[in-house]
């Protein structure tokens, strides 16, 4: 009657009777995965199977529940183990195994493509680097003027110069100008 959450309520009620039941567990999954509440689901089909391992319904409600989380791999081999429990189930081999696989390929398929998609976007967005003209008429004049203003600041020596007493004082000295204080005097910083 789609009374899921009644149903959950029962199921719980008789967990707590019998908590080594696994077909409870079983069933308590099949109406979570109902209410598509995949998480729930997958842990009450675990435990299905680890009170029970050789129940093929259980791990075919397993391979249903790893599949409305996306663990498609999972689903399989939970369906393979049904089917190894339980060989001439047809449902398992129809609409179970056959549909997990179909989505393993296209799940194959895609990763594939967004690979080779994101190879040709990696390709795409790296251009080469330009290659620029280190010689051209600009360059050189913009070193030629950094060099001509180096040349005037090496020209002209600023040195500053602390007396014993503390008194500073900034002296420019020219290369051709002769007079230098006397070193006794003072104490040459830079």
């Amino acid at each position: 009657n789609c009374r899921y959450r009644e149903a959950i309520l029962k199921w719980d009620e008789a967990l707590q009777l019998t908590p080594e039941d696994a077909t409870l567990y079983e069933m308590k999954s099949q109406v979570l995965m109902s209410l598509h509440e995949m998480f729930p689901a997958v842990h009450a089909a675990e435990m299905a199977v680890q009170r029970n391992p050789r129940s093929w319904d259980a791990w075919q409600t397993l391979g249903r529940a790893q599949l409305g989380l996306g663990e498609i791999a999972l689903a399989i081999r939970s369906f393979q183990v049904s089917l190894h429990i339980f060989p001439m189930n047809p449902e398992v081999w129809k609409e179970d195994l056959s549909w997990a696989r179909k989505l393993h390929e296209q799940q194959k398929a895609t990763k594939t493509e967004s690979v080779q998609a994101l190879l040709k976007q990696k390709e795409l967005a790296q251009e080469p680097i330009p290659d620029y003209d280190f010689e051209s008429d600009e360059i050189v004049a913009v070193c030629a003027a950094i060099a001509e203003k180096e040349k005037a600041l090496s020209e002209a020596k600023t040195v500053v110069i602390v007396s014993a007493s503390g008194a500073v004082e900034t002296v420019t000295e020219k290369d051709n100008c002769p007079t230098t204080p006397d070193e006794t005097l003072f104490i040459r910083a830079r």
